[in-house]
Formats: structure tokens, sequence, C-alpha cells
């Protein structure tokens, strides 16, 4: 008996492919199963994205320390780097995956089901995806990729027999053609996601009205003519988005509705015409990530147009003792900052527009809130699905339990635009930059070269107190190298800390700092 096993096993390798062609096999089976899953959530709205489901997964679980790494390396790329990782770890996968189909025929099977099993599981967490849907897209998915890995492997072992030369053809242009057609069904699929997006946003588009009170116009003084310098409106496309959104949800304005829920005096359900038939206000806030580091570009200044948060809550009644106002996504997301911060005098709005346009899918269509002063991880709600009023330790927001703080205001910064890091020219140049202190205003900011004494900047004119400030400082460099530091003084007097702390937990400090040379 035992050496009829070894004939067969001896048999079995005689046929087997060799172990290039079934790494490749694996890899290009891994490739169809994802192409074609990606196509499938495409064309079929109530199938989700596997992908998108295994990112959001990783985002959600992912720990403090690697989440943070992730976005001081790859900043609004994290998630375009997230997705790539996962296709790369899933192809790594499918080489291995072929590698032992070379001589265990049921690894295969066993692997891609676990595949997509938890493909199907992960995209069911999903906000608009049903847990059938999704273990069906899973299962579908596998099967594809079983069945091309199969049939490779199947073609590669001819390429190992006696006719290796047509073989080895046949299987380069079978894996070939399999791969140019994952390519294609997966943006294909993709496209197919983007423009329902698109068209879903679209149909509820509603033209926007006219504020009761428009915001203040800017002014030439308000702006400094200086090459390099961030302008006063940042434009939307270069707006920085962060959030735990892989894809931004499809929310249909026209099916969409916002409940103000919890400690009130009556639950109160908005739709988005009657959002924008209430009296509309429009302001200019910065609004920063609690994530930026010192100098970093998650912070941006925009004119919003929105429905004053305080007047939102009065149609429903707030009960004594609310102390908490919990923000709530449709894709699950939470915020929670005080009540208070809707009736202390800040700005503080339930956002549907952005420079003068319905906010863009990817900044939260159709309703956000934008609450000056208050970092975007414990007040800014995209896709605003739900207000809920409730008490201060009776919830914590999706990222209290990942170690950010609950309480989380915006510190007094400042960052310098220009000069650049690195190398400079000869000649008068300007060290200048913004400042920003939402809800309390910039009076003043300093820069100091070389250790030297601190000079006071240029400021423009300001907009608003919710608006940063450009500065400007004339400066003629000395060949060598130097070191130039800014610090920003807020309306209350207060001077912005030179303690050095990383982002976590409740926002970085510390001088903006940069080397040149000359």
């Amino acid at each position: 008996m035992a050496l009829q096993t070894t004939n067969e096993e001896s048999a079995y390798h005689a046929l087997a492919p060799s172990p290039w062609i079934a790494r490749i096999a694996g890899m290009v089976g891994v490739g169809a199963s994802l192409g074609f899953s990606e196509l499938l959530a495409g064309v079929v709205a109530s199938v989700p994205s596997l992908i998108v489901g295994v990112a959001t997964l990783v985002i959600d679980t992912v720990p403090k320390p690697v989440r943070d790494f992730a976005i001081s390396l790859f900043g609004t790329a994290d998630k375009l780097a997230l997705g790539i990782g996962i296709v790369l770890i899933a192809v790594a996968l499918g080489a291995w995956v072929g590698a032992r189909s070379e001589t265990n025929d049921s690894a295969g099977p066993i692997v891609f089901s676990a595949f997509g099993l938890f493909g199907g599981l992960a995209a069911s967490r999903t906000a608009d995806a049903g847990l059938t849907a999704s273990l069906v897209a899973g299962g579908l998915a596998a099967a594809i990729g079983l069945l091309t890995l199969r049939a490779l492997l199947s073609a590669g072992t001819k390429a190992s027999g006696t006719d290796a030369v047509a073989g080895r053809r046949a299987f380069l242009v079978g894996a070939g053609s399999t791969v140019l057609f994952s390519l294609v069904a997966g943006l294909v699929g993709r496209g197919f996601s983007e423009s329902t997006t698109e068209t879903v946003a679209a149909r509820g588009e509603v033209g926007l009205p006219e504020p009761a009170t428009p915001a203040a116009l800017p002014t030439e003084a308000m702006s400094l003519e200086v090459d390099g310098i961030s302008p006063l409106v940042t434009p939307t496309r270069d707006f920085y988005r962060i959030d735990t959104a892989f894809v931004p949800p499809r929310v249909d304005a026209s099916t969409w509705s916002m409940r103000i829920t919890g400690m009130v005096e009556n639950e109160v359900e908005l739709s988005y015409q009657d959002l924008l038939d209430l009296d509309m206000v429009e302001q200019y806030i910065t609004i920063a990530c609690v994530s930026n580091e010192v100098g970093g570009g998650l912070v941006g200044n925009a004119k919003w147009l929105g429905v004053p948060l305080r007047d939102v809550l009065v149609l429903a009644g707030v009960q004594p003792g609310a102390e908490q106002l919990v923000g709530r996504s449709v894709d699950r997301f939470t915020v929670g900052f005080a009540v208070e911060a809707a009736f202390d005098g800040r700005d503080a709005l339930v956002a549907v527009a952005m420079n003068d346009e319905p906010l863009p899918i990817e900044h939260g269509c159709p309703a956000r809130l934008v609450v000056a002063g208050l970092y975007g991880s414990v007040s800014a709600t995209k896709w605003l699905e739900e207000l809920h009023l409730t008490e201060w330790d009776a919830f914590d927001a999706y990222w209290i339990p990942r170690g950010w703080a609950k309480e989380a205001p915006i510190k007094t910064q400042t960052r310098i635009d220009t000069p650049r890091p690195g190398r400079i020219g000869e000649g008068p140049r300007a060290i200048a930059g913004v400042a920003w202190a939402p809800n309390r205003g910039i009076e003043r900011v300093d820069v100091r070269i070389d250790g030297g004494p601190w000079q006071e900047a240029e400021l423009a004119a300001s907009l608003v107190q919710d608006s940063w400030r450009q500065w400007s400082l004339a400066w003629t460099p000395t060949t060598g190298r130097h070191m130039i530091e800014a610090r920003a003084i807020d309306g209350t007097g207060e001077v912005q800390t030179d303690v050095e702390r990383p982002p976590a937990p409740d926002g970085a400090s510390g001088y903006h700092t940069i080397s040149v040379t000359l």
C-alpha cells in the first residue's frame, strides 16, 4: 500500500505545474476574484464591494499607533495606500495558495472559501449592505477565483508536459487575458460606483437658497501678495479630507432625512427640503483635523452655508440635563461635543454648501456639521443622519475609545508656507504663512530667525475671527543655514505654546520650525 501511495504521489508531482506557474495561477485567481467583485458591486446597487468592506474593517479595528503612523506617512492619501495594501496582500496570499495547490489539491477551495466568507462578513458591516447580499458577493468572488486557479493550474500542467512550449503559451495567454479582464472589470465596477454616487447626489439637488445672513465679502487687504502663501479661502478641490469612510457613502438627498433624538421635548425629522426652508447663514470657518502635525496641511478655510445648529435644536426643544450632542453619520461614524457649543455664540452650522456650491460627496453631501473652534474628531460629522442629545458620560463617540480626547478645542497655531524647507535663492524674500484660532481670532504673529529676537509679522486684515489670517515678514537671508520659527497670539492674548506634543490625544503643539540654506 505504501508503495502504491508513493507511486500515486510521484505521478501527481510529475503532472503538477512548476512552482512559478502555480504561484502566478494563484495571484491571477485572486485578481479575478477581486475584479469580479468590484464589477458586481458597481452594477448591482445592493451588492457591496469586498475591498471597501475589508478596508472599513481595518480602519475601524487597526490599533491607534498604526493609524497615526499611516496618516503621518501618507497624509490624505492614507485610504489609497490602504486599498493598494489590501490588494497586494490578497495577491501575495494568492501566490501562497498557488504554491500550496501544487502539492495539496484542497488548499485552493479552503483558502478561497475563507477569503469569500471573510470578505462577505466585512462588507456586511458597511452602512448600505445586507448580510445576505454580502455573503453572496463573497461566495461568487471566491468561486470565480477558485475556477480561475483550477483552469490555470490545468494549463500549467500541460506547460510542464511533453509539449511544454505550447503549454506555456496557452498558460501565458490565459493568465494575461484574465489579468486584463480583472483590471477592466475592477475599473469599470469602480467607475459605475462613482457614477452612481454622483447620480444619487444629483437627483436630490435643490437650488441653494439665499442666506438670510450673508458672509462678509473679502477685501484686498485680507490677502497678501506673497508667492507660495495659502489663499485666504481654500479651493474645494484642495481642501483636506480625513474621515473613516474608505469610500464616501451614497446618499440620495431627495430621500435623505435628519432626526433629532434623545433628551428633547419632541423628536423631529427634517428632510433636505425642510432644512433648506429654514433661515440660512453664511460664514467663513477654518476647520482642522486633530491628527494634523504642527505645520501640517490637514486644515483649511472655506465659506459654509447652513442652518445654525441652535435653530435646529430649538425645533426639538433641548431638555435640562442634556450635556452632550452626538452627531451620527450614515456610515455609523459618531462625534460628541458639549451642547453649549451650539448656544455660546460661536458659528456652529448644519452645513449644506461649501464655497458657493452644494457639499461635494467627499465633504458630506447632503449635510454635515461645522463647529468653529472644535477639532473635526469631536464635531465634524459628514453625511449627517442624526443629532442625539444625551448626558456627557452616557456616550463615547467613535474616537474616544481609540485614545483621543473627548474635549478637543482647536489650539492656537501658525504655519510657515514660504520659504519651503531646503535650499533658497539669494535676494530679499518674504517669510509668510497663515495662523488660526477659530472662535478666538488671531491678533499677532511673531517670527524668530536663528534664535534671535521675536519680530512681529505684518498681518493681513481679518476676515472673521473664525477664519485663518495671512501674515508675512520681509527678510534678506545671508549665506548659510538658517532656522525659522513662528508663533501666533490669539484674540484672548494667549501665546501659542512652545511645548512640543504629538497630535494624540487632543492636537499637536509647538512652534512650526523650518531649516533653509542659502
